[in-house]
């Protein structure tokens, strides 16, 4: 699986460019959309698929205060715009896999709200039959191969699938999520290495929400516009405002279509902001109130897209909160399913963890 000359001209290119063709890359792909040419039933999408994402994580959170969810759960509320743009982008052949901060790709991908919750309380009724909670489960289905615990782990599986893919050559592409605060992982930069060698069909995509656990990007990584990390391999990338759920659909297409084209991995920084701490057990003081309230009233993506919609006269206030009524009760639904559902059975334990060969 040797490079073509062409692929090995521009990696080389891309190595020796200067911070400045780097610079005009990034503000060219920061540029804003025209909203107009978008259908309504497109913007309306949008709008429901990150109204389900947000109101299924606030009832999260209210379960887990509630004792329903143990251990672990780490909320992705403000973070929506991401995952529901770049879901937007992909194909039914395409796979996703991501970190621990799961819920909202699960359901972008069109998992069921009812097993994902199940999944969170664990109940029989999960994804992962209540045996893997909040940051493991999958769906064969759906081709999401996961949440994963370890921080940076899923990268080299994704690159992993995105050989899979290439193997088979079925056309798919791999949708690999993770944050800034594993960019720095080595094992990470041996994905990249790997995947730029072999011209995998995949997407490194990372969710800058500015600090990896209580650590800020800037005080952790010394070049902080982290869409730069692949120049050493020539992999191209770009910086995109993930809070604006048009721009990422946008910049995701690009990439997607860069990566299906057989040009290789890209990489895309998606700069967005999580309301919540690190996981429900992060009082998240290390960043101020108004820093978070300054973000929810300028930048907040739900919002955003709702001005567009009654600017434009896509919609009015009474059309949306018939959505939100809509979107809240799938969500009390799930909720009712969780706790209705039965736990697992002891002899459960050992499913799924042996084969005898």
């Amino acid at each position: 699986m040797g490079r073509k000359p062409a692929t090995k001209s521009s990696r080389a290119s891309s190595k020796s460019a200067p911070k400045k063709a780097l610079a005009r890359r990034k503000s060219a792909a920061s540029g804003k959309p025209d909203y107009k040419s978008y259908s309504a039933e497109q913007l309306f999408a949008f709008y429901g698929e990150m109204l389900l994402i947000r109101r299924f994580e606030e009832k999260a959170g209210q379960m887990y205060g509630m004792g329903l969810i143990g251990g672990f759960c780490h909320l992705y509320i403000g973070q929506e715009a991401v995952v529901v743009g770049m879901q937007a982008a992909l194909q039914p052949q395409d796979s996703v896999i991501t970190t621990y901060r799961d819920h909202g790709h699960m359901l972008a991908c069109g998992m069921d709200p009812n097993g994902v919750m199940a999944e969170l309380t664990g109940r029989e009724g999960g994804y992962s039959r209540g045996k893997g909670g909040s940051m493991h489960m999958f769906s064969k289905e759906k081709n999401f191969f996961g949440g994963h615990g370890i921080v940076g782990a899923n990268v080299p599986l994704g690159t992993g699938i995105a050989f899979s893919h290439k193997y088979k050559g079925d056309d798919g592409i791999c949708l690999d999520y993770f944050g800034d605060g594993a960019v720095n992982q080595g094992q990470v930069y041996e994905s990249f290495n790997m995947a730029a060698l072999w011209d995998l069909p995949i997407i490194y995509v990372i969710e800058n929400n500015r600090y990896g656990m209580g650590t800020s990007v800037e005080r952790a990584s010394a070049e902080p516009d982290l869409f730069n990390r692949g120049c050493a391999y020539g992999i191209p990338g770009a910086q995109i405002d993930g809070m604006d759920v048009v721009q990422v659909f946008e910049g995701g297409s690009k990439a997607v279509d860069h990566v299906r084209s057989g040009k290789g991995p890209f990489i895309l920084e998606m700069q967005t902001y999580r309301y919540r701490g690190h996981s429900m057990s992060d009082p998240a003081k290390y960043r101020t109130k108004e820093e978070v309230q300054k973000m929810r009233t300028e930048k907040d993506p739900i919002e955003m897209l709702k001005e567009i919609l009654i600017t434009r006269k896509v919609a009015d206030e009474d059309a949306l909160k018939a959505i939100d009524r809509d979107v809240r009760a799938r969500v009390n639904a799930a909720a009712d399913f969780a706790q209705e559902s039965p736990e697992p059975d002891p002899s459960e334990l050992y499913t799924d963890i042996l084969i005898e060969a």
